[in-house]
């Protein structure tokens, strides 16, 4: 499942940096460079490489074949962040009263990773 999600996660990347650029050139594009929306929507886009990398990663590793609970929820925190995050992102673009939704993503991939070191190196 992460390693699907994760290459899926970095296709979205390339697609969003790819409608992103079209525009980037123009000073005011999205309010100007240091503007909320403008500065939202990119970490919206590497949101989706970084963490689609994560998930890559974890599926390669030999903890990812445990089926252990510990590694379950893990495994699931990493997707639930991934999709969560840009998503959360993304919508606080749109309305910034989206940006109270942040706690989601942050803490599903905390949870993620807390799991991973509670079980320790493969």
């Amino acid at each position: 499942m992460n390693w699907y999600f994760g290459w899926g996660s970095i296709l979205a990347a390339f697609i969003t940096g790819a409608m992103l650029g079209t525009r980037f050139y123009p000073d005011d594009f999205l309010g100007g460079y240091a503007s909320f929306r403008r500065r939202i929507l990119r970490l919206g886009h590497i949101s989706l490489a970084a963490l689609g990398m994560i998930n890559i990663l974890f599926s390669q590793t030999s903890l990812a074949a445990d089926p252990s609970l510990r590694l379950t929820i893990a495994s699931v925190g990493f997707v639930v962040g991934g999709v969560t995050m840009p998503a959360v992102c993304f919508l606080s673009a749109w309305r910034v009263g989206m940006r109270r939704l942040f706690f989601i993503p942050v803490i599903a991939l905390i949870v993620a990773a807390v799991q991973i070191l509670r079980i320790g190196p493969p």
